[in-house]
């Protein structure tokens, strides 16, 4: 890639890393700004199921693309494009870095690799028929090609809009990825632990968030009339806490030990998908990790 590239940074690894921590110190001491690569975080309210930071984090660093949109509203990949296509000049011409954190791969990659991705209007009578489908339906409706590039985000495989979409660009003759033309240069850092340690970051931090009120998140949304379904589109954290709160788990132990047993699976899925992208660099948690990813920024910024 050439040098003349403009230079971003990414951030990603698997749930419950500590990803979006070394982003936003990483951002502090190179005086950056983070574009958040979530697929749930752009939407407003649940802070816990999500994840966001914390109104200090906010305060150090700017962040962008977070609360952007309302619980149903579309949001997609390509969406996610436009916006840091547009946000990454700004940041640069403000002399800071560019970093873009998060764990949805279609979001990193699509600015990382330049996804060539498809703009096509919608056929009316094609999304009335697919609206009427089941998500494994339409799964099943998908191309191998349409299946791998859901495969970096598991649970985007419930989300019956993000599936129709793939399916609409698909019967245009425009698929998800027709190529790759990368605007910028772009070092990638990857962060994950050993498969215990992991699971203990897991299970620590889902005790934490239940215990802040993450439960009560989604029993307001619904109480005060949300839509279940756009729930179970959102993801994992969602899902089970509304099969939680309509009586599909005996007790709160249970539903802790099945939704801490699917988050591991799904991290596991992640780290396989980003296994593949050999450009990405994984940080040694072994040791001092954190200079590590210091040093790897410092040398790239200076080349």
């Amino acid at each position: 890639m050439s040098g003349e590239l403009p230079k971003i940074i990414a951030i990603v690894g698997t749930n419950a890393s500590g990803k979006s921590a070394v982003g936003l110190e990483l951002a502090k001491s190179f005086g950056g700004e983070i574009i958040s690569a979530d697929s749930r975080q752009v939407y407003r309210g649940f802070d816990l199921c999500s994840g966001k930071i914390t109104a200090e984090e906010a305060r150090a660093v700017p962040h962008h693309l977070i609360d952007i949109k309302d619980i149903g509203e579309a949001f997609s990949v390509s969406d996610f494009q436009n916006m840091a296509y547009s946000l990454i000049p700004q940041i640069l011409q403000r002399d800071k870095v560019p970093f873009i954190v998060g764990g949805t791969g279609n979001y990193v990659k699509s600015v990382v690799s330049g996804y060539v991705l498809s703009g096509e209007p919608v056929d009316a009578a094609l999304r009335g028929k697919l609206d009427k489908l089941t998500a494994d339906e339409l799964l099943e409706m998908l191309t191998p090609e349409g299946k791998a590039f859901f495969a970096s985000n598991p649970s985007d495989s419930r989300n019956k809009r993000r599936l129709i979409r793939a399916i609409e660009k698909t019967a245009l003759g425009e698929p998800l990825r027709r190529e790759n033309s990368a605007r910028y240069s772009a070092l990638q850092i990857g962060v994950t632990w050993p498969k215990d340690i992991l699971h203990r970051r897991i299970e620590e931090r889902l005790a934490s968030r239940i215990e802040l009120g993450m439960i009560d998140e989604v029993k307001t949304y619904l109480d005060g009339g949300g839509d279940p379904e756009c729930l179970y589109d959102l993801g994992l954290e969602y899902r089970y806490i509304l099969w939680y709160l309509t009586g599909k788990f005996k007790s709160q132990d249970e539903f802790k030990l099945e939704l801490a047993r699917a988050i591991k699976r799904f991290a596991k899925r992640q780290m396989t998908w980003l296994r593949r992208d050999e450009s990405i660099i994984w940080l040694d948690m072994n040791g001092d990790y954190m200079e590590q990813a210091r040093s790897l920024t410092a040398d790239f910024l200076e080349r």
